[in-house]
């Protein structure tokens, strides 16, 4: 396969992510699996909207759009904590959900950073 084809790799590993949260869901408590769960659940279907979107971006809204992706990410991670405090999540989904999460968010912060080194500031386009 080309590889301007292939999904970038924290996109794969979002969806990977995914599908685990997936196969805990229902497990979930029943009195929280539509609240707390569901907002997990959109949380981090925004996730992954907002990466794919990203993906087909340039420039300031490619840096906008990556923003919005990372402030999702803390959103789900703030969730999935309030789950496992809860006793919603076993300690070993919490843990392999957190561990994915964090990998997912060094790869976006990484992200991020390259394209404000590749994006000239406003600053350096006033001179």
């Amino acid at each position: 396969m080309n590889a301007s084809l292939r999904p970038p790799v924290v996109l794969i590993k979002t969806k990977e992510a995914y599908s685990l949260w997936f196969s805990v869901l229902s497990s979930f408590p029943k009195i929280y699996r539509y609240n707390l769960g569901g907002k997990i659940e959109n949380n981090f279907l925004s996730l992954l909207e907002n990466t794919f979107i990203t993906v087909y971006l340039s420039g300031e809204r490619k840096s906008a759009q990556l923003s919005i992706a990372i402030l999702k990410l803390d959103s789900l991670k703030f969730f999935l904590q309030l789950a496992w405090e809860n006793k919603c999540l076993a300690n070993i989904k919490y843990s392999a959900l957190s561990e994915q999460l964090n990998k997912i968010g060094r790869m976006l912060g990484g992200w991020k950073k390259g394209l404000e080194n590749k994006t000239p500031s406003n600053e350096r386009r006033r001179n």
